[in-house]
């Protein structure tokens, strides 16, 4: 991730007013100096009156609901200027659907450095096929996102990056170096320390022969002797330059998803910050991905940060207002 100049948060109700989401983009903005954009999605169908002049009350419909949040959305910046004097804050609402696509879309068109959202409380039932918005954002942001699931500020945060120097978990060449740069920033920042963990398989595959009965304990400890040693040389050679402190570094012979837990817990962390890949189809719905199966767990905010490869699939075109049809026992006459 690349110096944060400019930083879009969305803002997903517009009865809240500055809320932890709020304070936490501004402080990261009032670190960085970087102009803060505050952007609402407007989404919800508009209903047509079948009158002579339906297309001018729906665009009057339009152009009064955009007014009202554009209105709400400065009242809220105003309140973060307030807070944090020589704050650079303005504000966008538009009309397009699905919010995740309007929200990356609208990143994009102002050449945002990082998206700040909040992230979905609670369990995520079925996400593969509800669609939430955090999930989506995750899988399809070209755009670095940090998700705010802890309303505490930040205080001097333990920032958390989580790296894979074997690529054992396909995550492509280069990302780790990226992922420590954006974490790096913003310790600095912040003000904070920086903190790494690789987790690596204990036992990898293919080290036991299929064909073997049984195995001492002696050729068990060799073998995750062994694979410990390997993922030591391979951290080291991932974490040259960073000037991450040793107590700082956990090296973890389990599941990602665990070791993330575990470092960030051993940590304090604040922020946890990994690499995603997109996945779609039933693979996406079978295996999902480390940073997708870990927001459900984590306490922490959650910086996930994509490849430079990675290809951005959201369509360009905004979907403007969508209009929702009555029913027959509406229209006029109807029985």
């Amino acid at each position: 991730m690349a110096a944060v100049r400019r930083i879009l948060v969305a803002a997903k109700d517009l009865r809240e007013t500055v809320r932890p989401l709020m304070r936490k983009a501004a402080q990261i903005a009032g670190a960085c100096n970087a102009h803060l954009e505050i952007y609402h999605c407007l989404s919800d169908p508009l209903s047509p009156d079948f009158g002579f002049d339906t297309s001018q009350r729906l665009l009057g419909q339009e152009r009064e609901l955009r007014a009202h949040a554009l209105q709400r959305l400065e009242r809220i910046a105003v309140s973060l200027r307030q807070l944090r004097p020589g704050l650079k804050v303005s504000v966008a609402a538009e009309w397009d659907t699905p919010v995740y696509d309007a929200i990356v879309r609208r990143a994009l068109k102002i050449k945002a450095d990082l998206i700040v959202a909040a992230g979905h409380h609670g369990a995520h039932m079925l996400p593969g096929l509800l669609r939430l918005t955090d999930w989506e954002l995750v899988r399809s942001s070209p755009v670095p996102l940090l998700l705010i699931k802890n309303p505490k500020p930040y205080r001097r945060p333990a920032i958390l990056v989580a790296v894979d120097p074997a690529h054992a978990f396909s995550k492509p060449l280069r990302l780790d170096q990226a992922l420590l740069r954006a974490g790096g920033n913003l310790s600095r920042r912040l003000g904070g320390t920086l903190h790494a963990v690789h987790a690596y398989a204990s036992v990898p595959s293919g080290a036991i022969p299929s064909n073997a009965l049984a195995v001492t304990d002696h050729g068990l400890q060799q073998v995750e002797k062994k694979a410990r040693n390997a993922a030591a040389v391979n951290f080291e050679r991932a974490l040259r330059g960073s000037a991450i402190a040793v107590p700082h570094r956990y090296l973890i012979g389990c599941h990602p998803v665990d070791a993330i837990l575990q470092a960030a817990r051993k940590s304090h962390s604040s922020i946890v910050v990994m690499g995603a890949i997109s996945r779609s189809g039933l693979k996406r719905l079978l295996i999902g991905n480390t940073a997708e199966s870990i927001l459900d767990e984590l306490h922490c905010d959650v910086l996930v940060i994509k490849p430079n490869q990675f290809k951005n699939r959201v369509p360009r075109s905004m979907q403007g207002a969508r209009i929702m049809m009555p029913t027959l026992a509406a229209w006029p006459g109807s029985f």
